[in-house]
């Protein structure tokens, strides 16, 4: 009885205390979830997708709803909507939104059935690695120089974000497999990034770093539904704080000439630098990038030479730095410029003063507090300098994008970059490439740096129209064109044109239709233009249909198509119709330009 009437008293007092759920659900009620001891089970369209060890017990504790509503500068979207139901169970706190689930402040684990089809990347610092298709996580590890380990029974037992699942459900009604994208968000300042440590079917979030220092964790993140949900969601900005920024009418995304993947180096050389400012003048792409070594140019040049000369073509230079955490003895310079606060902000303003628009920044040492801590600082200390940021031999986008827009891009990712060092990339590119969408770039930016017509130190097998569909698949802030100048501007009038307006942000995106690995069909919207690509991961031919009823009115459409011609590689030509359908070459493309 009295605690009753203390619980009168306080709603007439306008306090709101959390409510016990039985079922806890996403505001659309698509996800329900509900606590099963110490196991939260999630169901999606009431079918059961994951069961998750969240170390508590408890009810459902009704909080809130919470809100997302917040525009991006780069990002498959710029305007971005979300919402979702907040619940408590002991410490730990669970949003379910429209498109996933949310957890933070408890240990979790996820079970994942032998038999569960599965793309999963093993661990390593640099995220460099394939999402290879498989049903078990007896896995061999791959030979690393970054920390693959083994379980007892010898398998690896370490893997990276994000982690695609397919789910199939045993009730007949339901016939499309449901899918659970598993990754993590919004690290801040003291905290360290984690990835998934399995023993058998468990597979554990494991902070590189245990902290007792902090007063919550970053978000476990899993996005939930089918594979246009997973593509289409912004989950992973949704979580994540709010722009930082005052001011951001300095912030410019946009496509860059990147000197390293035909020269292997060649940052060195004035003349080549020329090169690449002279074609990012020719094709009206607003950046170059000046790799690493540049505190090396050679022939009594300097690093100012070069910027004068890209500023005075109407291109604005970007510039590389070692992080000098990782990679370091027998690395490439310049080293030592960014990791005391006084010499970072000395560097960043002659950076800013000289007119250099923004900073690649490479070779990071891992998931650590250090690295996340050292990221955070550098991008404060660059949007003080008025620079844009790439980061390069460093962790996966985690939410910073939207914290911090001056990032731009991340590597975090196996590109094209890995043509100059291995010839493993040639015969598994076009199942990577439509691997790349369903996964790593759900999560955020990617410098995968595409579009290659010719080779580099190993051939590539793809065809041109697949290379030229990258540039619209992939979505990064700045997008790193890799190949050599006369291999752009040798190509036909209309693919110069076509690089000359590429967008690299957009306004909105949909998953048209695709299967990981398999083929991949976007269209995203610049405008009031569409952009529609597609790329074949398979060895043989395939035909889809493109229903594309979404979009009204169309004016015009170019097509960029693949011709199996040697001497004449490109099909090229404007209908005023959108096609209904597409045939695919093996590894091969397509992007159509719809006005």
């Amino acid at each position: 009885m009295k605690r009753r009437i203390i619980y009168t008293l306080l709603l007439l007092g306008g306090i709101i205390l959390p409510t016990a759920a039985q079922n806890a659900t996403s505001p659309d009620g698509r996800l329900t979830a509900f606590m099963e001891g110490q196991s939260l089970q999630v169901s999606c369209k009431g079918q059961q997708v994951l069961r998750m060890d969240l170390s508590t017990e408890g009810h459902l504790q009704y909080v809130r709803k919470v809100t997302a509503d917040y525009q991006m500068l780069t990002g498959k979207r710029l305007h971005c909507q979300n919402e979702a139901n907040e619940y408590e169970v002991g410490k730990a706190v669970l949003r379910i939104y429209n498109d996933g689930i949310a957890l933070r402040n408890t240990d979790v684990a996820y079970h994942i059935p032998e038999g569960t089809r599965r793309w999963m990347q093993q661990w390593c610092d640099s995220y460099e690695g394939f999402f290879p298709l498989d049903t078990t996580y007896k896995v061999i590890p791959i030979p690393s120089y970054s920390g693959i380990s083994k379980s007892a029974e010898g398998w690896n037992n370490r893997w990276g974000y994000p982690a695609l699942l397919e789910v199939r459900g045993q009730r007949l009604e339901v016939r499309e497999p449901v899918y659970a994208l598993i990754t993590e968000a919004n690290i801040e300042r003291g905290q360290s990034a984690s990835c998934l440590m399995n023993d058998g079917e468990w597979f554990r979030v494991t902070p590189a770093e245990m902290q007792t220092a902090i007063t919550h964790a970053p978000w476990r993140v899993v996005i939930i539904g089918s594979l246009k949900d997973v593509v289409q969601s912004t989950l992973v900005t949704d979580v994540s704080e709010p722009c930082q920024l005052t001011d951001t009418r300095w912030i410019h995304p946009g496509v860059v000439s990147w000197i390293y993947w035909a020269y292997n180096h060649g940052s060195n050389d004035y003349d080549i630098i020329r090169k690449y400012v002279d074609m990012a003048a020719t094709l009206h792409l607003p950046y170059v990038l000046i790799d690493a070594e540049w505190d090396e140019i050679k022939d009594g040049k300097t690093i100012e030479d070069a910027v004068n000369y890209a500023k005075s073509k109407g291109v604005k230079p970007l510039i590389w730095y070692n992080s000098s955490v990782g990679w370091v003895d027998g690395a490439p310079g310049p080293k030592f410029r960014l990791n005391k606060p006084e010499d970072r902000e000395r560097e960043f303003a002659w950076c800013e003063q000289i007119g250099v628009a923004g900073v690649k920044i490479d070779f990071f040492s891992g998931d650590n507090q250090k690295n996340m801590d050292y990221c955070i600082d550098l991008l404060e200390s660059a949007a003080r300098h008025h620079l844009l940021v790439n980061f390069h031999g460093a962790t996966i986008p985690r939410g910073w994008q939207r914290t911090w827009p001056n990032l731009m891009t991340t590597e975090g990712v196996y590109g094209a970059e890995w043509y100059n060092n291995v010839p493993t990339f040639t015969d598994k590119a076009a199942c990577h490439n439509a691997t790349l969408p369903f996964t790593r770039n759900v999560i955020g930016p990617m410098d995968y740096t595409p579009c290659t017509f010719s080779d580099s130190q190993h051939p590539h097998i793809t065809t041109n129209a697949h290379e030229l569909a990258l540039t619209v698949l992939f979505e990064s802030g700045l997008q790193h064109l890799a190949d050599k100048p006369e291999s752009y501007l040798s190509q036909p009038v209309q693919v110069q044109q076509f690089l000359s307006i590429l967008p690299s942000v957009w306004d909105e995106t949909r998953l048209i239709d695709g299967y990981p690995g398999r083929f991949v069909i976007l269209a995203r919207r610049s405008g009031h233009r569409w952009y529609v690509a597609g790329i074949n991961g398979l060895d043989m031919p395939q035909q889809f249909r493109v229903p594309l009823d979404f979009i009204k009115n169309p004016q015009k459409v170019s097509v960029f198509a693949d011709r199996d011609k040697k001497d004449a590689p490109w099909d090229i030509r404007t209908t005023e119709s959108v096609p209904k359908e597409v045939s695919l070459l093996p590894r091969g493309g397509f992007v159509w330009i719809i006005e």
